[in-house]
């Protein structure tokens, strides 16, 4: 009988955050701006905290910041509820849409997986400028997650 993959995540937000420092010190080279705020049940939630190297001409934050971030948080979500073993899953096809232009300031991003199976998960991704009600940009994205090593 094979393995259910579970609903509520395994990992806490501590751990995610010493994974992440281990395996991808990339994405906090230049110094930390990508957080782990709360893992739920299918849910993720991140920020990014903007500084100077994601705003693109005219002071807002980049389309490239937002996309990673919306990226890392789905990722997130996903390796949370399979626990390390799933830090080799890979993204698959990721499709954003810019809503609204983000001031200057932080980013967050609420992740709901819509689908988490054995070996393919989808996602989505909303993104919000602090303190604002509408979302400034929304993705979905679907990941290949890798068979259990033996």
């Amino acid at each position: 009988m094979s393995k259910a993959v579970p609903s509520e995540p395994i990992l806490t937000v501590a751990e995610i955050e010493k994974l992440l420092e281990d395996v991808f010190p990339q994405l906090h080279h230049g110094g930390r701006t990508v957080m782990v705020e709360q893992v739920a049940p299918m849910a993720a939630r991140l920020r990014l905290i903007a500084h100077e190297r994601h705003l693109r001409p005219g002071g807002t934050v980049s389309g490239p910041a937002m996309f990673t971030l919306a990226d890392v948080g789905i990722w997130v979500a996903i390796f949370s509820h399979l626990g390390p073993e799933a830090l080799d899953a890979v993204t698959m096809n990721l499709n954003i849409n810019f809503l609204r232009k983000p001031p200057h300031g932080d980013v967050l991003v609420d992740c709901r997986l819509l689908k988490l199976g054995k070996r393919l998960a989808v996602g989505e991704a909303t993104l919000f400028s602090e303190g604002a009600a509408e979302p400034v940009a929304h993705a979905v994205g679907t990941y290949s997650i890798p068979a259990p090593r033996k």
